[in-house]
């Protein structure tokens, strides 16, 4: 005789046999008829290797065997059901998870600050670490070394999930008493000024470029450092031009009391996105984090 393999829908009904104590009440809890309900108590029975419940007059007790195991079996049953269960959203005062972000230097600077303060008094038990974008950063989503990425997302893998959170647009800026700022910035001054370039991956060129070729220009670029904090820092002690995330880079702009004007030319706006792996679509902490991220950011 073949025996009978304990299973999950066995656990559930000896949990119901057990409470009830009674196969019809049992079967009507479990939307099953009294003789479907009695052939899996013969189930039990057998994979027990014990009665379970026996005849008392008109009732049915327990076995000790099944008051031993009662406690057991329900905590089992519970713990499955809460593996089924879709989980709630997370109270951020117990919540403990790390995050990993990977920004460029003006989102770093825009969300740190936002990000950790919240953490500080609202979520201790969360950790934000931020790393700069690279060149070796395309697979981070995927292979889970990054939890999130936020930046301007031009050719993401075919899973990943984007979400565009704002515009911003690129604007010039200068020291203060820049000579570009004594008389109306058209683009042949602005071509002519000496250009310092913000660029991780080295290209010196693009839409103003290509923008200023259009009216037969062509600017200097005197040379280019890897982040926007570097290009600030520069402009700040001389005469060279940068351009910046108008939004983005504001708070260090105004730290390091510098001046902005709009480009005299068309410029196309940059959409700021966060990309995420679909591994954590339904992940109730990553969605708390997503909410951060699109609150610090819709934030003037």
């Amino acid at each position: 005789m073949r025996q009978t393999q304990p299973s999950l829908d066995l656990l559930i009904a000896l949990d119901v046999l057990l409470e009830e104590c009674s196969v019809s009440a049992a079967a009507r809890r479990l939307h099953l008829s009294e003789p479907a309900m009695s052939r899996t108590l013969g189930r039990i029975r057998t994979a027990m290797g014990d009665p379970v419940l026996v005849r008392s007059g008109r009732q049915m007790v327990p076995t000790p065997r099944a008051l031993a195991v009662r406690a057991e079996v329900r905590a089992v049953v519970e713990a499955a059901r809460n593996v089924f269960t879709p989980p709630g959203r997370p109270d951020p005062a117990t919540l403990v998870r790390r995050f990993v972000i990977l920004a460029s230097d003006a989102v770093i600077t825009a969300m740190s600050l936002p990000l950790l303060a919240h953490a500080a008094a609202a979520a201790p038990g969360v950790t934000f670490h931020f790393l700069p974008e690279g060149h070796a950063d395309q697979h981070a989503l995927r292979d889970g070394s990054a939890d999130l990425e936020v930046t301007v997302i031009v050719d993401p893998a075919p899973e990943t999930r984007v979400e565009p959170l704002m515009s911003d647009r690129a604007v010039g800026v200068v020291r203060p008493g820049h000579p570009l700022l004594g008389g109306p910035i058209t683009p042949a001054r602005l071509a002519a000024a000496e250009h310092l370039v913000a660029t991780r991956r080295g290209r010196t060129s693009g839409p103003l470029d290509e923008a200023l070729a259009a009216m037969g220009l062509r600017r200097r670029v005197a040379g280019s450092v890897p982040t926007f904090g570097a290009a600030l820092l520069a402009v700040r002690d001389s005469d060279l031009v940068g351009m910046t995330p108008e939004r983005l880079t504001r708070p260090l702009i105004e730290a390091l009391g510098l001046v902005t004007f709009p480009i005299p030319v068309e410029l196309p706006e940059m959409t700021l996105s966060q990309a995420w792996h679909p591994r954590y679509d339904a992940d109730p902490a990553h969605a708390w984090l997503r909410e951060r991220i699109r609150e610090v950011l819709a934030s003037p």
